[in-house]
């Protein structure tokens, strides 16, 4: 093949997205941290699949249009920052490309290596051993094969060719990943759809796995999309659109489906249940999310998980007020504080402390740029702050602040303590960039802790680690695991707190009971009497306790 024109990318664009969404799941169980956040799979799947839908609605013989609306689709749907980089790997390669008709084997090397530059300078601190790796040594083959090489097939055999053998090589340039033994999530995604694109190029078919096609059948044919429109918000009961699979183990409980099925039925509706002899994937509607997920866990471990709040997104289909006790905003505001969180309680607190919108997401569940995008504009404001409340959603906040058409600035604070104190900071007097050097100052200032459970089994920091343990996160750091919460969190407290510290607050997940919550309250006015504690019901689910400490 001598030249690539807009219908044949197209093409590849659906197979690279299809080949990245049959293995999204596994994508997500290389997550090094083993907390239950192991999302890449699912953003970059995300990520992919608004890139292969836009693509899809405007196929043109030009392959820069092509390839534009690729880039569009990506720009919109990038969700974590693994989605984000592919977004910009595909911004660079379609720029470079917006006035070609079709595309030579040089030419194609050459977008990639377009790419690969928007992207590195769209990281604010690059991490080698991490997708944008793959990235780079994929297209520097390219580059060097393009020289000699005419045939595109060929050309990309040694792209994907040298992508597998950089992905191989990530553990030794990030200890973390030598440290647990996987490969990079980021990369091994960019590797399928780099696979994918392939065998579209050589009219090849890749291996289906049906256990993902029939529970996303299942679900896009029942799925909570179908509530919207005729009924009220507060009608619905089971709140919280809970997705999940168990890879079952040896010593676990043996799974029968039947009675699977039936202890399932207790936390909700809407329940699907898929099952081979390896793995059942779930879908059910709860508002006990953690308790279905806990339950999960009997049988084996939980290789991916997805939470979704349709209070909300029957909120944003129909366009009512997302402020407590059914208050209409007003059609124009000043300022706007829009910031993203998990759990009722969570988002409840933030919103009494001024934040004008609270998008449900985080762990598992990241916004998308659009989703980011939508909820600023649904305030109808004039100048707006977005708070991310995680690490992982920084760069799509960042990219929906260049898309919006009024004055935006991300504050990029990583938690939800780190939001709270940033919130508190607010003036509605200042300007957009004062308030942003000031909130991001006022959240430097707080310190974060968290409690969840393990994962898997693995060693970090020197901290043995075992599946279903609960772990102290302090600073992003896990500092202790054990297998009994009230240990855990007893000396997560004690790293936390010093004769410094002031103001304690705690906001108790879905699975704590207040008086639970209570008992650390006294525990931790017993490291310091000087201390004032502050105790609310976050409702967050997969994180018993989050700290903050001022």
């Amino acid at each position: 093949m001598k030249s690539l024109n807009g219908v044949k990318f197209a093409e590849m664009v659906q197979m690279g997205s299809h080949h990245l969404f049959q293995n999204a799941d596994y994508v997500d169980a290389l997550n090094v941290f083993p907390v239950p956040d192991g999302d890449t799979g699912t953003n970059m799947n995300l990520s992919m699949t608004s890139g292969a839908k836009e693509t899809e609605a405007n196929v043109q013989e030009h392959i820069g249009k092509t390839a534009s609306a690729l880039s569009k689709g990506l720009l919109m749907g990038a969700r974590g920052n693994s989605g984000v980089i592919l977004s910009q790997l595909f911004r660079g390669f379609s720029k470079s490309i917006a006035n070609e008709s079709e595309l030579s084997a040089k030419q194609l090397a050459e977008a990639f290596q377009h790419g690969v530059e928007t992207a590195y300078k769209a990281v604010m601190k690059p991490v080698e051993g991490t997708i944008l790796t793959v990235a780079k040594d994929s297209a520097a083959k390219g580059m060097e094969l393009a020289k000699d090489e005419s045939d595109i097939i060929v050309l990309f055999e040694g792209i994907v060719t040298e992508a597998k053998a950089s992905l191989e090589r990530t553990p030794d340039l990030l200890p973390v990943l030598k440290e647990v033994g996987v490969v990079d999530s980021g990369g091994q995604g960019l590797v399928y759809v780099y696979e994918g694109f392939l065998a579209s190029l050589k009219g090849e078919e890749l291996p289906e796995k049906h256990v993902n096609d029939s529970m996303n059948d299942l679900v896009s044919a029942e799925h909570h999309k179908n509530i919207a429109g005729f009924m009220d918000t507060a009608d619905i009961e089971f709140g919280y659109c809970t997705e999940f699979m168990v890879k079952f183990e040896d010593g676990k409980k043996e799974f029968n489906e039947a009675e699977f099925r039936t202890d399932l039925s207790a936390y909700g509706d809407s329940l699907l249940v898929i099952a081979d002899d390896e793995v059942a994937k779930i879908h059910i509607h709860s508002e006990e999310p953690g308790k279905v997920l806990t339950y999960g866990q009997d049988y084996g471990s939980l290789i991916s998980m997805k939470i979704e709040n349709m209070r909300q997104q029957h909120i944003d289909i129909v366009g009512e007020d997302f402020k407590k006790e059914g208050k209409k905003q007003e059609a124009v505001h000043p300022y706007a504080v829009v910031t993203v969180a998990m759990g009722e309680g969570v988002a409840e607190l933030l919103r009494s402390i001024g934040a004008s919108y609270v998008i449900e997401g985080g762990q598992t569940m990241n916004p998308s740029t659009e989703d980011i995008v939508n909820a600023i504009r649904s305030v109808s404001a004039e100048r707006v702050l977005i708070l991310p409340n995680n690490k992982n959603i920084i760069m799509a906040a960042e990219q929906a602040a260049e898309i919006l058409e009024i004055e935006a600035a991300v504050v990029p604070t990583k938690d939800v303590p780190q939001g709270m104190a940033a919130l508190l900071a607010f003036n509605p007097s200042a300007s957009v960039e004062e308030n942003r050097e000031t909130m991001a100052g006022a959240s430097k200032h707080v310190k974060s802790g968290s409690v969840t459970f393990a994962v898997r089994d693995t060693s970090i920091d020197g901290i043995t680690i075992k599946k279903d343990d609960f772990m102290g996160i302090s600073e992003g750091k896990i500092v202790v695991s054990d297998k009994s919460l009230q240990s855990v969190t007893e000396v997560l407290a004690k790293k936390l707190i010093d004769a410094d510290s002031e103001i304690v607050t705690i906001l108790y997940g879905e699975d704590v009971t207040e008086a639970d919550a209570e008992k650390l309250g006294e525990f931790i006015e017993s490291l310091n009497d000087e201390v004032e504690v502050e105790i609310h019901n976050g409702k967050q689910p997969l994180y018993p306790y989050i700290i903050s400490v001022e």
